[in-house]
């Protein structure tokens, strides 16, 4: 039998919940196990407690996917993915997009499927999961009667795992359409989940977006890393006076040109543009907005880089702050998780600061409910997001 065994002391984080075991926290291997092997948990006393993926060479060397002894196989994943797809059931009813597995939250770790009506995106960001492939796709394909299945092999968590990196990625299972149209709130989107960033689409900003739009109606807007153009657009349809997009890829704003479109608006006003140098500009400078939204990439991707991705944080916070008017909003993000909840409430007191202008906090959102976190994995969390009002 292929298994590991915890020190002393270790193991109480497991048996709360987490579903991780961490290479420090292992006293024995036993059987010999490779990568990719499933394997069984004890803890020093000799309790079982899991079976999971097996990988020599990640930190993370166990990431568990049952509390239970039984088989990891094709009605394991069958029926795993159907719990997940009636949780989403429970949030979204009869919509027909969002993220339908989201990892650890749905007792698969290492696993990522996104669903675009027939079409499901799939990443493997473990190299247990990714050695599974085939089983796992039969099931979500099975599950929502899938058309095609796209494989996105370039996530970067994949090098932690010794999984490879691919930059093509492959159909694995049927066909893939070229334009795949999704609807949001009412909102209708182009989705490339071959080409796009991520698997093609942020579901994870569905419910802020809704909340932003609230605020919005007969001002000047500007959305900031707009990337294809969904915040801009939700404030479009919720009555903005005007809205100016802004996004350093080209190929990502010609998207939101076209999404604008699909949704019956004219004259899209795009700039193509660093964010930061954006922002600092005269020309943003000299225009002024009622609202202004930053949704900027993770600026800080391990803890080694915390403190010049608070820094750089402030800096954009300050620079969006620096372009309102009197009495302006701003929405802002965070998708960085070592940027916990305490510290995202002190990079816009901070922002706030260095433009002499105090902020007032309307209210927050996380990440949309199709992207659950699990009580038990603070990881799981890691989308913030703040109404601020600057006073």
């Amino acid at each position: 039998m292929k298994k590991i065994i915890l020190k002393a002391g270790e193991g109480k984080r497991i048996k709360s919940g987490h579903k991780w075991v961490f290479s420090n926290e292992i006293k024995n291997i036993e059987g010999s196990p490779s990568l990719k092997d499933v394997v069984c948990l004890y803890d020093n006393s000799g309790t079982f407690l899991g079976k999971g993926f097996y990988n020599p060479h990640s930190l993370i060397a166990l990431r568990l996917l049952t509390n239970k002894d039984e088989e990891i196989n094709a009605d394991f994943w069958r029926r795993r993915i159907e719990s997940a797809k009636l949780l989403r059931e429970n949030f979204y009813g009869a919509q027909t997009s969002y993220r339908a597995v989201f990892g650890e939250s749905d007792d698969l770790s290492g696993i990522i499927i996104d669903k675009y009506g027939d079409y499901l995106a799939v990443e493997f960001v473990s190299a247990g999961a990714d050695a599974r492939k085939e089983e796992i796709v039969s099931a979500a394909v099975s599950v929502f009667n899938a058309k095609g299945v796209y494989i996105r092999n370039d996530a970067r968590l994949r090098q932690l795992e010794n999984a490879e990196l691919k930059t093509e990625n492959e159909i694995f299972y049927g066909s893939i359409e070229q334009d795949i149209i999704i609807e949001e709130n009412g909102l209708k989107f182009y989705a490339d989940i071959m080409h796009g960033q991520k698997t093609g689409w942020f579901f994870d900003q569905r419910d802020n977006r809704k909340k932003f739009a609230s605020y919005v109606k007969n001002k000047k807007v500007l959305d900031c890393y707009c990337h294809t153009g969904a915040f801009g657009i939700y404030a479009k349809n919720a009555g903005a006076s005007e809205v100016v997009f802004t996004d350093s890829s080209m190929p990502a704003l010609e998207t939101a040109e076209k999404n604008y479109g699909l949704n019956g608006y004219k004259n899209f006003n795009g700039i193509c543009a660093d964010a930061l140098e954006y922002l600092q500009s005269s020309q943003a400078q000299n225009e002024k907005f009622d609202v202004v939204n930053i949704d900027p990439p993770g600026l800080i991707k391990n803890r080694k880089d915390f403190n010049a991705g608070f820094k750089h944080y402030v800096k954009v916070n300050s620079c969006a702050m620096s372009l309102l008017k009197n009495g302006g909003i701003l929405t802002t993000s965070s998708c960085s998780h070592h940027l916990d909840f305490k510290n995202f409430q002190e990079v816009i007191a901070q922002a706030a600061a260095k433009v002499n202008k105090s902020a007032v906090i309307a209210e927050y959102g996380f990440q949309s409910k199709d992207h659950p976190v699990l009580a038990s994995m603070p990881e799981s969390q890691y989308l913030t997001f703040a109404v601020v009002f600057l006073k």
